[in-house]
This record gives C-alpha cells, structure tokens and sequence, in this order.
C-alpha cells in the first residue's frame, strides 16, 4: 500500500512546484506530474501510467479535484476503473 500523487498544470509556462512540494509533504513518495490542459483526456500519459499503476489498497492524492478529473462523471470513470 502506498501513497501516490498526481499534479498537473494546464500550460506549459505554468509550474507544478507547489503541488508537487504539498504532495510530498502528504507522503507521497512517488509523484506524476505533467503540463497537459484538463478540457480533454487526451496527452494525460502521465496519469493514465500513474492509474495504470495503482493497485487495491494504494491511495492517490491529488492537491484539488481539478488536477486529476475534468468533471463528476469523469472522476466517476477514474473511481470505476
């Protein structure tokens, strides 16, 4: 079991620095993050290896909701899978 973060910013003169330090902060040792926008599924590889990843008992932790699911039925998906 462990504790896995995930940060994202949306443009590429954006910086992950302060989710990424939260994150860590939190314990997680590991910590996925990318420069991707949210409006689409679409180039997030960084959190589909992170999803891909997880295993049952293993927690992700993200610094807001937004960063990881663009909308409730998107994050349901994420749950689901």
């Amino acid at each position: 079991m462990g504790l896995y973060g995930y940060a994202r910013v949306s443009c590429s003169d954006q910086d992950f620095a302060l989710q990424e330090q939260a994150l860590r902060a939190a314990g997680c040792d590991v910590v996925r993050a990318e420069k991707a926008s949210g409006t689409s599924r679409a180039g997030r590889t960084e959190r589909e290896t992170l999803l891909d990843f997880l295993r049952r008992g293993d927690t992700l932790v993200v610094t807001r909701i937004d960063r990881l699911a663009r909308s409730i039925k998107d994050l349901q998906d994420i749950v689901t899978r």
